[in-house]
């Protein structure tokens, strides 16, 4: 008797179980059968993480809903201008757009996004039982607003690290000449005296011995936005200049005559530095953005630089793309003392923690079919192929999958600089104004770099025009 009840126990517990499973495996073409005939139109940056949804999860997604996705990916200025103009004209072009972590403050002041938590929330039959953004990592935070409701879907995260040519750097004869030049021994730098010093060295060490090297990179663009963000987000948080030198609890003042920081000594200090190195850096440095530097440590012409992570992972590992695989080493950028203090108090950073989200705009057409889109996305089952093929982790999961993990030390440890010592980096500060106060001030900062005003004068006019520009927007009373 005891038996029969067993067994008929275990052909209950079995039937349930075959019945459930299907269920949740079907829910993601359950869930798209309404949406049957859908296209769904995003745009973004051709970036790794940005291909690979276009290449392996759209059609993915296509084949478990029925819903065609259909990714344009572009340059980042024009993602931007048709992102923004179709939001602003609520054409209805786009039905997700990518929300890099810097503008999300701007969009959400707009109202230009879905409220992704209310949604899914007020309507439960869109909820993926494989979703939760309780398994994203902290950076997601950086795309919720006051009351913590999430306004996009982390799709990369990634530091702005310090890369370093470990065969150069290992390299007996050049340690050699290293030591017989400055008297010290051959390591990356952790101070802007030490890094100023290898960047000197290698530029001349290329030159004396014939060789297409030099010591440093420079995202040094003279008409591109890129240059003003590696100076404001990678290179003055590094001297103790954080939030661009803007103090948002003292009326916004950006003049060190009104108790900002923009134009005070730590600033002009950076400053000076970045323009040695960009002086003694490739060539085509004045013409690079953060694709060109990358493409440029790549090519192996130079033995250092500051390169964002999204681009880390191919140089040190694709050959069809790298000279240098297995030749890269990952470190903490330089710093002046006080800062990796100030990063571990929480009261400033070391560097740029750079990643975006996907978003859907408040105009889309097809806004429940672009929702499941985001929770497909976001879940931690796809993470690990997409993490190996582009260096970006936005899932705490992520860290612990075994394939990561042997990528991680092929990789020098880079996935764990961006668990262990992501904390000490910081996304851009949350400023409504992020997008005019940059224009405002970028054509000045071009001038510096094309030497059309000295770099002190050139940042006295920045701070003094940044003040300006939040006073008319309203923010400087």
């Amino acid at each position: 008797m005891n038996y029969a009840l067993k067994a008929s126990a275990l052909a209950l517990t079995l039937s349930l179980a075959t019945t459930a499973s299907p269920a949740w495996a079907d829910f993601w073409s359950d869930a798209g059968a309404k949406f049957k005939g859908v296209t769904l139109h995003g745009v973004t940056e051709s970036t790794p993480p940005s291909n690979y949804i276009r290449n392996v999860l759209a059609p993915e997604f296509e084949k478990k809903t029925g819903i065609k996705v259909d990714i344009e990916t572009t340059s980042w200025d024009q993602m931007y201008d048709k992102a923004i103009k179709d939001m602003e004209a609520k054409t209805g072009i786009y039905d997700m757009v990518y929300i890099e972590q810097d503008i999300i403050y701007s969009y959400l002041a707009r109202n230009f996004l879905v409220d992704i938590t209310k949604t899914l929330k007020d309507q439960p039959d869109l909820k993926a039982p494989t979703y939760d953004d309780a398994n994203f990592t902290s950076f997601a935070d950086y795309f919720k607003d006051a009351s913590g409701d999430l306004f996009g879907v982390p799709m990369e995260a990634f530091l702005k690290a310090y890369l370093y040519r470990k065969d150069l750097f290992d390299d007996p004869k050049i340690k050699e000449a290293f030591k017989k030049e400055t008297g010290k021994d051959l390591k990356p730098a952790t101070t802007h005296a030490e890094y100023t010093e290898i960047a000197d060295f290698f530029t001349k060490y290329g030159k004396d011995n014939g060789m297409e090297l030099w010591g440093t990179t420079a995202q040094a663009h003279t008409g591109h936005p890129a240059s003003w963000y590696e100076f404001f987000e990678s290179i003055a948080p590094t001297f103790g200049v954080y939030n661009w030198g803007i103090d948002a609890k003292n009326n916004y003042a950006a003049t060190v005559e009104h108790g900002g920081a923009m134009n005070g000594d730590k600033a002009k200090a950076a400053l000076k530095y970045w323009l040695h190195l960009r002086d003694i850096a490739p060539p085509e440095s004045t013409q690079s953005t953060w694709t060109e530097t990358a493409t440029t440590f790549a090519a192996g012409r130079v033995a250092q630089g500051l390169i964002y992570g999204e681009n880390a992972a191919w140089i040190a590992s694709d050959p069809a793309q790298s000279k240098v695989v297995g030749q890269v080493g990952f470190a903490l950028p330089p710093l002046e003392p006080g800062v990796l203090d100030d990063a571990k108090a929480g009261k400033g950073y070391i560097g740029y923690y750079d990643g975006g989200a996907f978003g859907v705009p408040v105009t889309s057409k097809n806004k429940e079919a672009s929702l499941l889109f985001l929770e497909f996305i976001g879940q931690n089952e796809v993470q690990p192929d997409w993490a190996i093929a582009a260096p970006r982790i936005t899932n705490t999961a992520t860290f612990d999958d075994p394939k990561v993990k042997e990528m991680d030390v092929k990789l020098g440890g880079f996935y764990t600089m961006l668990k262990d010592d992501g904390k000490l980096f910081a996304g851009a500060p949350p400023y409504p104004f992020h997008a005019q106060v940059r224009e405002a001030t970028a054509p000045i900062f071009y001038d510096i770099l094309t030497g059309k005003i000295g770099p002190d004068e050139g940042l006295d006019q920045m701070a003094a025009k940044a003040e300006e520009e939040l006073t008319s927007l309203g923010y400087r009373k």
